[in-house]
């Protein structure tokens, strides 16, 4: 009854169709990987910036716990309720404008819950780009995006969220509304705060609103797959395309064969152009001018390239639709593998340079560990960020595998990663997946300091308790 009285309130302060209890709540108590499943005391789905500071502080006077979620997208775990009823899932999914384009100081301020597709389709109707790009860019947020600091396929050339972000409006943990909208380059007066709230994942405040860069928008691009026999001459063929394309190289994703199998496998209407090989590569450079003077300068490198001996074949998309063929093939991998069952996921960042000998040991000792294990290795090679995927082997079901291998195969994985000086998380975050790993891996001081932060900023614990620390 206290808890109903509570919900009427609730009710009264951003009405009662925005206060969901009852019903299918899965689309927003259930992860997308489906490895989690909570309970919501109810999900609160506030309209502006002004409604969520309410709820925030009726949160704080009723004593509820707050689980901020943008569009459910995450990989860790880090935006869906524990199983005690007794968390308020706080939507951000109504916060969902484009407020401002300002194209002579090339930004423009967003809502949390603005779908990251629709943020670029707005920056490119304005003749400007919006570069961050997610496989997941028609259902993920902004607000999600910037709290988990989100990466994608163009890190190498423009940055990940935190770099694309120039201010912030976000929520306390005490319902205060801190303005820090700015679309200043400089701006030195005092600790840069959003900086704090920028990979958090909902753990220190609500973020709100962002001002983020914009680009001028390419006057073409062009879009290649090559194939590679190893990853030593992938990474030749990357630093040859940075020596003679510098910053118009704007994408360098690797896949293995056994990733783009299993999307031969499970998604047979995807094109591939190239035939199977030990590693496949998709470049894309961008231009300022034009279409011909952007594919002579692609196709010149690849010629290069394997004069020298580090490309095995190669193909040109020649059009639009072909290059969105290429890309599909990129970004279909984790759907295809998703058909396979669950598996042990790692997102790690490693140092460019020793990613040939990471692979070579790891895959080594994990074979040896599990014999028959399957390795789906892909990512944005060009920063490091593989996704570093372990499949059980084939005829063994996949939560089984996940229940008895998973612990093993990480420690495993991750040891690896630390000898290399690499990180557990590159893009995804830590939510609940990766906390305890973080607790054994990050230094004492470090997480000192983070437990400090989250003290000074939200002293009750209310924010998203249980993840990151």
């Amino acid at each position: 009854m206290a808890h109903e009285a509570a919900l009427d309130e609730l009710r009264a302060l951003i009405g009662s169709p925005q206060v969901l209890v009852e019903g299918d709540l899965g689309a927003y108590e259930r992860d997308w990987r489906g490895r989690w499943r909570g309970r919501a005391l109810a999900v609160a789905r506030p309209g502006d910036t002004a409604q969520v500071a309410e709820v925030v502080r009726w949160c704080a006077r009723h004593g509820i716990t707050i689980v901020p979620q943008g569009g459910n997208t995450g990989l860790v775990g880090g935006g869906v309720p524990d199983g005690s009823g007794r968390q308020l899932l706080l939507s951000l999914g109504r916060l969902n404008r484009v407020r401002a384009i300002d194209a002579a100081n090339l930004t423009m301020t967003v809502e949390a819950g603005c779908v990251l597709a629709t943020a670029q389709q707005a920056a490119r109707q304005a003749g400007l780009l919006l570069p961050l790009s997610l496989a997941s860019e028609g259902s993920c947020t902004l607000g999600g995006n910037l709290a988990s600091n989100a990466g994608g396929t163009q890190v190498l050339r423009y940055g990940n969220a935190r770099e694309l972000c120039l201010g912030l409006e976000v929520v306390t943990a005490q319902g205060e509304v801190w303005d820090g909208l700015s679309g200043l380059r400089k701006d030195n007066t005092g600790y840069d705060l959003r900086h704090l709230f920028i990979g958090s994942e909902g753990t220190l405040g609500v973020i709100t609103a962002a001002v983020l860069k914009l680009h001028p928008l390419p006057a073409a691009s062009a879009t290649a797959l090559a194939t590679t026999t190893d990853l030593d001459r992938t990474l030749a063929l990357l630093q040859l395309a940075q020596r003679r394309a510098d910053a118009a190289l704007t994408g360098f994703e690797v896949m293995n064969e056994r990733s783009l199998q299993l999307v031969r496998q499970h998604l047979p209407q995807a094109v591939m152009p190239l035939p199977p090989a030990p590693w496949t590569v998709l470049l894309e450079l961008a231009d300022p001018d034009g279409e011909a003077a952007v594919q002579a300068r692609l196709e010149a490198l690849l010629l290069q390239a394997a004069q020298q001996g580090l490309v095995s074949d190669a193909a040109l998309a020649r059009s639009g639709a072909q290059q969105q063929a290429m890309w599909h093939l990129r970004e279909s991998i984790s759907a295809a593998q998703a058909c396979e069952g669950l598996n042990v996921k790692h997102d790690i960042a490693v140092p460019v340079s020793a990613i040939p000998r990471f692979v070579a040991r790891t895959q080594a000792l994990l074979e040896a560990a599990v014999p028959g294990v399957r390795v789906v290795n892909f990512g944005h090679l060009g920063d490091g960020n593989l996704h570093f995927n372990v499949q059980a082997p084939v005829g063994t079901a996949a939560d089984e595998f996940l229940r008895t291998q998973e612990t093993r195969i990480n420690r495993l994985v991750y040891d690896e990663v630390t000898a290399c000086g690499g990180s557990i998380s590159a893009e995804h975050g830590i939510g609940q997946l990766k906390r305890e790993e973080l607790a054994a891996r990050k230094s004492p001081v470090a997480l000192a300091l983070m437990r400090q932060i989250k003290q000074a900023l939200d002293p009750d614990h209310r924010m998203n308790p249980g993840r990151m620390l």
